[in-house]
């Protein structure tokens, strides 16, 4: 953003709307932690973005299917072994992952997988000019932000209020209704569903426990303890724990049962760590194999009779990889996952076009591919690990063959942008965006393979928008900031 359009917003937005509104943001959790132990608000939009509703209203009906589908091939080992050995050999962290699923699963395993999973997903989209809406990524680990998303609907319901002509100014359309948020007590609700349920297996009436697995030295706590806070309020004892500390505090009780020392028996273990090997690194142990002491406080979860978030095999199952294979897979072959004709066909409408890296694919990209029209992803989770336009070409060059399995391409999406500019906020200052575009993920909840929300297995919904020239949008690292959705008909 250039210093005229800077000043031409600051101009356009009293200091009074926007320091009202950060501390709103700050007082009501949405907030990020500096490392010196203070906070400093999420970026945002002052108003919401528009969206059809019909769009919006197809969203909800695919997105609980994703999720039958996904939880039914985390469960289907033999499947996820064979598909995803070669893929594995390529990507040294997911080829640790394969190891300890083998160690769970297969047929070698010392004590068979206990718990019960607990897939908390969120599916990102967005709505793409020509295409309409598609699917980015499935997230089944640390899948975020849920929390962030209710409050940022709630934000934009008080800008509305409290300063209406500002609000009326930005907003994209003045007519359209907001999309109702509930993903906090949603998110919530599910998890308590799955700690009851689990604690009516021990006949224990005492108050069930969440422990949640976090990163050391994290900075995106409050979105973590508006969960916390909102399970408090349900009747859930917390507690929050790192993997090196459950190392040694972690221990079996009667009947198969995971117990915390100082705390007792858990009932849900939810995992916001895990998923990149820095989170199992420990070198005080000075191990020989790089982190497989933490990695195996993974798999001693997993052998006990406990509701996880996100298990080895969810992880697994929301790799790229597998989102290609689901990508290109018949729609007949979706009837091995408890899936309908119809119901794999509407699933297919929402999968963007993706190819595996090989030769030939190599081949063809340089030969005839519209490089802008492509993205290269590896398994990487977060922001970071893709590769744009004419950067793709120098990666492929890089890469070599046994890497290969490690990545695929992906359709680039395009989604609409905003017909009118609108105002971002980041640490207390404002600018005017005049392309900011969309990306969509809803959240949903399903235990034991079944819904466990009020709303069928949906769990809310969180937009994160950014320019439409940056390629990375996430809150922290990317040039995202949060939103909200208003319907129009």
């Amino acid at each position: 953003m250039n210093s005229d359009k800077k000043s031409q917003a600051s101009g356009l937005l009293a200091k009074q709307v926007i320091d009202e509104a950060c501390e709103w943001s700050i007082m009501h959790g949405v907030a990020i932690k500096n490392s010196d132990g203070t906070a400093r608000h999420c970026p945002f939009s002052v108003a919401p973005m528009s969206m059809k509703r019909e769009v919006y209203q197809h969203l909800l009906k695919v997105t609980p299917l994703i999720t039958k589908l996904i939880s039914n091939v985390s469960e289907d080992h033999a499947f996820l072994q064979s598909s995803l050995q070669e893929m594995a050999q390529a990507d040294p962290f997911f080829g640790r992952l394969m190891s300890l699923h083998q160690q769970v699963h297969g047929t070698d395993s010392i004590q068979p997988a206990a718990r019960q999973p607990l897939l908390l997903m969120r599916t990102d989209y967005m709505d793409d000019r020509q295409q309409g809406a598609k699917v980015i990524e499935f997230n089944g680990i640390a899948a975020g932000m849920g929390p962030f998303g209710q409050r940022a609907t709630q934000l934009h319901q008080f800008m509305q209020n409290q300063w209406p002509e500002t609000y009326g100014q930005w907003v994209e359309d003045a007519t359209a209704k907001p999309a109702e948020n509930v993903g906090l007590e949603q998110l919530a609700y599910g998890i308590a569903v799955a700690a009851r349920k689990i604690q009516g297996e021990f006949n224990d009436n005492a108050q069930p426990t969440f422990l949640m697995v976090v990163q050391k030295n994290e900075d995106n706590v409050y979105d973590q303890h508006l969960l916390e806070v909102e399970l408090q309020r349900i009747g859930l004892r917390t507690v929050r724990r790192t993997f090196d500390q459950l190392a040694t505090q972690l221990y079996s009780g009667e009947d198969n049962r995971l117990m915390l020392k100082g705390i007792g028996a858990v009932d849900v273990v939810y995992l916001r760590a895990g998923y990149q090997y820095e989170d199992y690194f420990a070198p005080e142990l000075q191990e020989e194999t790089c982190c497989h002491t933490l990695s195996q406080t993974r798999v001693f979860i997993e052998q006990h009779n406990v509701a996880v978030n996100a298990t080895i095999s969810q992880q697994l199952a929301t790799s790229k990889t597998m989102q290609m294979l689901l990508t290109m897979m018949p729609v007949p072959e979706f009837e091995r996952w408890g899936l309908n004709v119809e119901e794999a066909e509407l699933v297919k409408s929402v999968l963007a076009d993706m190819r595996p890296i090989n030769k030939e694919t190599i081949n063809w990209f340089e030969a005839e591919a519209y490089k802008h029209e492509w993205v290269l992803k590896n398994q990487g989770e977060g922001g970071g690990h893709c590769v744009f336009g004419e950067d793709i070409s120098d990666r492929l060059a890089k890469l070599k063959p046994e890497d290969y399995d490690a990545w695929a391409l992906m359709q680039r999406l395009y989604p609409h942008e905003r017909e009118r500019p609108t105002i971002a906020v980041r640490d207390g200052e404002l600018s005017q965006v005049d392309d900011l575009v969309s990306e969509i993920g809803l959240f949903t909840a399903y235990f034991n393979g079944e819904p466990v929300t009020e709303l069928n297995g949906y769990a809310g919904y969180l937009v994160r928008s950014k320019p439409a020239k940056e390629n990375e949008g996430g809150i922290h690292s990317g040039k995202g900031i949060l939103d909200s959705i208003t319907l129009i008909d």
